[in-house]
């Protein structure tokens, strides 16, 4: 079996290990059960959910046992960590629908048939808890003092509002998850994001002092992009693992307008190509880096929305900076009334509405700068309206800057 502890590392996964050296033993010679959760409090993972993602394929291409587990039992709470306020609540019921829709993407990256891998929802075991038994079982292995050094709850606490007791209980509950997982699916490795390594340890101590067994927990780096953003954000939102919600073509931008300063890096993460390949890759230079960001946004879009989106998001792409032979069905496209549209609409509201603005005075600067194309003519003048004479082959294509497309069809 493959030394797959080695292979995250190689790739970046790996930033804090219960025991690297037992962890590293139990992947390469033996078979295991591994868990990540995921907070179904939207109906669409995003893009910074790939690096879990990721991980668990590599590791279920290694041999082992996925368990992808949706929080519909704990987000009827809410985790705390990293919110600067109380959660909003949703119903179980829009957290089953999103749930299912979830499932659907991750089935993209892992395979979830409830024998190679398995989707579970923790509401199950969770709201069906006796509470004063579960504080006699559960909560008496746990330390108010400990728990309150939690950075999560510390950062909360600072805070003017402070922390609900119902948010406290989260970290009683992801640890019960573990607990749960390890004596029902035998699953001895959780995984997540550097900010629930708190809430790992606790799942760790807790199968210790119930089971006397010894499981482990191993977190991802919390990633950002070399300008600092956090990943899977753009100044215009979220980019959706959802195409209804960030269309491939959009998702395959994503990528390709990465920062040269994380190319290799994304690389690593966000594809199956070998080290040898990413690396090769991530010292291209000057125009060749256009290569790797190529390579990048194909192999991304392809693993989220399969080899035929990937080929015609790459296609639309190169015809777009070749300013010929656009695949408009693959553009991000917006349907509006043809009598709004003779009505007139200035430029400036125009990329407002087609999201190419995140606001009209930044709208303004764009067309006042030279990067406002409407069919591809450049349009400088803030006080144009663009009305149905404005229509090629009825319809508008906008551009803002090189890169950003958006179709404006009439119904």
């Amino acid at each position: 079996m493959s030394n797959v502890f080695e292979i995250l590392q190689q790739r970046g996964f790996v930033q804090q290990c219960t025991n690297e050296e037992i962890v590293s033993r139990l992947l390469t010679e033996t078979q295991i059960a591994y868990y990540v959760g995921f907070d179904p409090t939207a109906d669409s993972l995003h893009a910074g959910s790939l690096v879990p993602i990721m991980a668990m394929a590599h590791l279920q291409q290694a041999g082992h046992k996925p368990i992808a587990i949706i929080g519909g039992g704990t987000t009827m709470i809410g985790d705390p960590t990293d919110k600067t306020e109380m959660r909003p609540m949703i119903s179980a019921e829009q957290i089953e629908k999103n749930g299912a829709r979830i499932l659907k993407q991750l089935q993209r990256y892992i395979q979830l048939d409830n024998a190679v891998g398995l989707f579970l929802n923790n509401a199950e075991w969770l709201l069906s808890l006796n509470y004063v038994e579960f504080l006699r079982e559960i909560g008496r292995h746990f330390r108010v003092n400990e728990m309150m050094r939690a950075e999560g709850y510390r950062q909360r606490l600072e805070r003017e509002m402070g922390l609900s007791f119902l948010e406290f209980n989260y970290q009683l509950l992801q640890a019960y998850d573990y607990l749960r997982l390890f004596q029902e699916h035998n699953c001895v490795l959780q995984l997540g994001g550097d900010d629930q390594w708190g809430n790992i340890l606790a799942g760790v101590d807790l199968v210790r002092r119930v089971e006397g067994e010894r499981v482990h927990g191993l977190t991802f780096p919390l990633l950002t992009t070399a300008g600092g953003a956090k990943m899977g954000k753009t100044v215009g939102g979220a980019i959706w693992l959802d195409p209804d919600k960030t269309t491939p073509y959009e998702f395959y931008q994503y990528w390709i307008n990465t920062d040269d300063r994380d190319v290799e890096r994304f690389l690593a993460f966000f594809t199956f190509l070998p080290m040898e390949e990413v690396k090769r890759l991530g010292k291209l230079e000057h125009d060749e880096i256009r290569e790797a960001k190529n390579i990048l946004a194909y192999e991304a879009t392809k693993l989220a929305h399969g080899k035929e989106q990937a080929d015609r998001s790459q296609e639309t792409s190169q015809a777009a900076f070749g300013g010929e032979g656009i695949d408009l069905d693959a553009m991000p496209t917006t349907t509006i009334s043809k009598d709004y549209l003779e009505d007139g609409i200035p430029i400036i509201q125009l990329f407002h509405e087609a999201g190419l603005a995140n606001s009209r005075s930044e709208a303004r600067r764009l067309i006042e700068q030279g990067g406002a194309y409407v069919n591809e003519e450049q349009q400088k003048d803030i006080k144009i309206v663009i009305d149905t004479n404005s229509l090629k082959d009825e319809a508008l294509l906008l551009r803002a800057g090189k890169k950003r497309y958006h179709r404006i069809l009439l119904n």
